[in-house]
């Protein structure tokens, strides 16, 4: 008999506080993330949400630290790995896409440049391969005319275009998790559903793991598995898609149902 993978991420009793008082900020939080599988984190603003990615990544701010639990990638406990090895594993097998990509793109850089940069970072390819695994990445987000938006600056871009930029520079080296941090916020809402319906063939074509952050219940009806719902750090509900949406127990989760949009009040 096979032996079974481990999950892709599995977060188990994680415990985020300020460094200097111990406040808390995350209690407690559990849950698993499997290949092919998106996990959807809900929570208004300050739920600690996108702190638990920050964590996962390896990225807290240093006012912030991890008092308790373990986070583990393909079965390695992380807290075990040196900066170093961390800085390794960010982009060559987990990356992450923010809500406002002018945030993480040069601005004096050209898009395709800054795509073929993670290439020429993390693998040995020679400039012409890495120029056409850059077309190829461009023609999977659906960045059509391919030459021309290489050659675009950021600035010259849509929010929509800048936000599959992102996604293509997340998937060059073919990562086993995508965390994506509220990243349709600031798009209006028919680049949002191009941008959601992007995201779930890429996760199915690539057998990601995704775990995907928002304040949004709508959205998470639209892509997500699995859903958990924070409130000031701490677990709410969690579960299946379906049974958290159409039949809540607790009644934050109803108010957040409440308020999707076309819902009766």
């Amino acid at each position: 008999m096979a032996k079974q993978k481990p999950p892709v991420l599995q977060v188990h009793g994680l415990h985020l506080a300020l460094t200097s008082t111990r406040q808390n900020l995350v209690n407690d939080l559990s849950f698993t993330l499997h290949a092919g599988e998106t996990l959807a984190l809900v929570g208004e603003s300050g739920s600690g949400k996108s702190l638990t990615a920050l964590a996962i990544m390896g990225l807290l701010p240093p006012a912030i630290s991890c008092h308790g639990g373990e986070i583990f990638f393909a079965g390695q406990p992380l807290s075990r790995l040196d900066a170093e090895a961390r800085r390794r594993l960010r982009g060559a097998a987990m990356s992450m896409v923010f809500q406002e990509p002018m945030t993480s793109l040069n601005p004096v850089m050209r898009v395709g440049e800054q795509v073929a940069e993670v290439l020429a970072i993390h693998t040995t390819l020679s400039h012409r391969a890495r120029q056409r695994k850059v077309a190829a990445l461009f023609k999977a987000v659906q960045l059509t005319p391919t030459a021309a938006r290489m050659a675009a600056y950021p600035h010259e871009l849509s929010g929509g275009q800048r936000q599959r930029v992102m996604l293509a520079m997340a998937l060059a080296l073919r990562v086993k998790l995508l965390i994506a941090d509220e990243p349709t916020t600031a798009l209006d809402v028919t680049v949002q559903k191009e941008i959601l319906a992007l995201l779930k063939r890429l996760q199915q074509s690539h057998q990601l793991a995704v775990l995907f952050i928002t304040h949004d219940l709508s959205l998470v009806k639209e892509i997500a598995d699995q859903v958990v719902v924070l409130r000031h750090g701490c677990v709410v509900e969690q579960g299946a898609v379906d049974q958290v949406l159409q039949r809540p127990r607790r009644a934050y989760t109803k108010t957040l149902l409440a308020a999707m949009p076309g819902q009766r009040q």
